[in-house]
Order: C-alpha cells, then structure tokens, then sequence
C-alpha cells in the first residue's frame, strides 16, 4: 500500500530564512534567532500567514532545544513534562505552542514562571488577539510578532515555487496557466495553505495534462474567514458602524455584506443598527429606532436569505439620516449626576396621593395640572429640590432635533427667564 503523501502545504513550508515571504517583522526575529539572540514572542495572524512556518524554521535552526506543545490537546502535565527539561539541559529549551489562546488562565500560568525566570523561550502562535487571549503577565513578557494576510502577489509567488519544485507535483507532468495561479491567489484572501490546498486539488482532480481557469468551477467557493467571538468580529462590525456614523453609504453596506456573506448572525447586527438609531442619530431622526426595529420584523419574518434585503435598507437608511448624538450624551449626563447626588427627595407636589394620610402630610399639594393652567404649570420645578442644575439633554441644530430646541427655548421663556436656558450647540 501506496504511504499517504503529507498535504503540499507542509511539503513546500519555507526551510530557511530566505524562503519566508511577505512577513519581513518575523523575519527581523528569525535572524536574530539566527546570530543566537533568543526571546520569547507570541506569532499573532490570520489562518495561513505563516505562523507555524516561522516556528519550522526555528526548528531547524535548534532541532536539539525545539518541543512543540499543541493547546488543543495539550494540559498543565505536558507544560510540566516539557518545561522540566529546562533543569536538566545544558541547551536552553525552545518551547513552541500553537494556538496557544486555547490555553485557560491556570495553563498560561503554569508556564509564567518559566518564561520569567529565562529557562525556556516560548513561541507562541495565535489568530486571536493576543490583547484579549493571552494574560498580562504572559504578555508583557513576550514580543508580538505581527504576521498580516498576505497579499495575492506574495501568494502567487508561493504557488509558482511550489508547481516548480514540488516533487510529488511535477511527477503529475500537468500543466497549470497563469490565470489559475493568480485566480486561486486571489480566491485564498490572504491564506497561503488555503491556496496550496486549492492548488493540490485541481492538480490531483482535474483529469486534464493543461488546467485553464474554466477548470477551477466549482473548486474556489471558500468562506471569508470571520470569527464570531474573535477580534476579526468586533472590528467587521466596529468598521461598519463608524461608516454609518460618517454617512457613507458605500461602506456602510459594503461591511454589512461582508458580515453577512461571512454568516455572521443577523439579529446581532440588526441590534448594533438599533443602537445607531439611538446613539448617533437620536432625535434627529425619530423614524430611524422605528426602522431599525422593522429591519428584525420583516427580518424575522421573512427569514434568509429573502429577508437580509431590510438589513441594507436599514443600513442605507441609517447612513443617510441626520447625525445627533445629543440623547446619547444626555444619557451620560443624567447617569452622572446620579452617581454625584445619590436619591434627592422627590418634591411633594410630585407625589401621588391615593389615600387620606398622605393627602394630609402633603402629598399633592399644590400641584397644577398641566391641561388646566393657561401656562401649562411651568411655574413649577420638576427636579429635585436643591439640585445642581444642569442641561442635561442638549439638542443640535439638525434635522427634528432643530425643531425639538425651538420648543425647548420656548418653554424656558414662556417661564418667565427672557432668555432660552438651553444654548445652541455649535456645529460639530
């Protein structure tokens, strides 16, 4: 029986130095590894930048000092195993942990002391940022090294290298154009495994001596790489809203596509567009809240795929409206004057008054019922007693918010002050 071939992308894997392409801060640590200067660094980057290719060529660099731990199946005992080498080698252990996020807080610290006292030097290799997945004191003990999607340029390099010294490969005595290789390039989005997969498997697959790009139908339908609970998560949908907020239409459904052509979950993106209906458009544009609720109706309703078209008028309706985040800002306001003057009594005249001993403490009294008082009882305060007076909801000179400050101003001088209390805000 024929031995199993490993995959192309580990036959091809860079051995050296000069074979690491499109990844030059990696690069600045591999030659420092190279002239003896060792450190621990965490490797953070998408699925196929060459993370774990960087750590095969350290290996090859130190074969007698290298152990690799795997997070996914690895526990505190094989961290003690692997560490407690440290006691008994002459040669400092090089200790390599990919997708070391998968680590729990009790694993990343039972290797701290190590990593602190310099017995071992931990490579550690991550898509998650390592802000958020690896502990402060991990982390301030290690170099991030920053590896980015590579581009289609880069990747097709690595393609060409492999059609041409590939043994296994170029047995199969077939023939690939150039418009496959930069199609499948383009079609990897940054994930060079992902391309030497493709690759192999039109190679294998496709029963013809020369493969042009009608060949590949069918081979290239990969997901965009997204992660729900990741970092790649917060910033699709921080990019999204911040092009709401600046008004431009284009980018507002462009990330929402993206989110969505990446399966994101859509009521999670229906609630960030009800939370830009309030915060940055508010009163401005009362109807914006009503549409953004529609959006999860007709949503919910209809379903997908039918129903993610109210996703993009939502969106589209939301970049377009004017921008206030006047009720935002009162919300910050009123929860700050709370923490500073606690629970101030309510007036009495503000108070119910459904039974006899609280009408004769003085519940009620002198309150004017607002219908029935030809200045609509604006000669009451309606705050606390003694309360730091503060202007607390602002509104802006825009959309219903203009009108919503005229009628502001109004009441302040209908009280008898001459003067609106509330200033006009300057144009922001």
């Amino acid at each position: 029986m024929q031995k199993q071939l490993p995959p192309l992308a580990f036959r091809v894997r860079p051995l050296s130095l000069d074979d690491l392409l499109g990844q030059d801060d990696a690069l600045v640590l591999l030659k420092d590894f190279a002239r003896g200067n060792l450190r621990s660094a965490m490797l953070w980057g998408p699925p196929g930048s060459g993370k774990t290719s960087v750590a095969s060529i350290i290996e090859r660099m130190y074969p007698d000092s290298f152990s690799t731990i795997s997070a996914v199946t690895g526990g505190v005992q094989e961290i003690r195993r692997v560490t407690g080498k440290a006691a008994q080698s002459e040669k400092k252990p090089i200790v390599f942990i990919d997708e070391i996020h998968r680590f729990n807080r009790v694993q990343q610290d039972a290797l701290l002391p190590f990593v602190e006292n310099g017995d071992i030097i931990l490579i550690g290799a991550t898509t998650e940022n390592p802000s958020f997945a690896i502990t402060s004191p991990l982390m301030s003990r290690t170099q991030v090294i920053i590896l980015k999607a590579l581009s289609a340029e880069v990747i097709e390099e690595i393609l060409r290298h492999a059609v041409l010294r590939d043994g296994p490969i170029i047995s199969l005595k077939k023939t690939i154009s150039d418009a496959c290789i930069s199609a499948m390039a383009k079609a990897a989005d940054g994930d060079a495994r992902a391309a030497l997969n493709l690759l192999e498997l039109a190679l294998t697959n496709i029963d013809k001596e020369y493969i042009d790009l009608d060949d590949l139908k069918g081979l290239m339908e990969r997901p965009l790489y997204h992660d729900r609970s990741g970092e790649n998560h917060y910033d699709l949908i921080s990019a999204f809203h911040k092009s709401v907020r600046a008004s431009d239409v284009d980018a507002s459904i462009y990330w929402l596509g993206r989110m969505l052509e990446a399966g994101e979950d859509r009521l999670f993106l229906i609630r960030r567009m009800i939370r830009i209906a309030s915060e940055d458009i508010g009163m401005a544009d009362p109807n914006a809240l009503r549409m953004a609720v529609a959006a999860k109706e007709a949503f919910t309703f209809v379903g997908s795929p039918e129903g993610e078209i109210a996703l993009y008028e939502t969106a589209i309706y939301l970049a377009c409206a004017p921008k206030s985040n006047a009720v935002y800002l009162a919300e910050k306001k009123v929860e700050d004057l709370i923490r500073k003057t606690g629970s101030p009594q309510i007036p009495l005249y503000l108070r119910n008054a459904p039974t006899r001993l609280m009408k004769e403490i003085g519940y009620s009294k002198g309150y004017i019922y607002a219908h029935d008082d030809p200045k609509g009882a604006l000669t009451l305060d309606y705050l606390p007693e003694n309360l730091p007076h503060l202007e607390l909801y602002t509104p802006r000179d825009t959309g219903v918010e203009k009108r919503i400050r005229e009628i502001m101003d109004a009441r302040q001088k209908a009280k008898g002050t001459g003067t609106g209390t509330y200033r006009k805000p300057s144009k922001q």
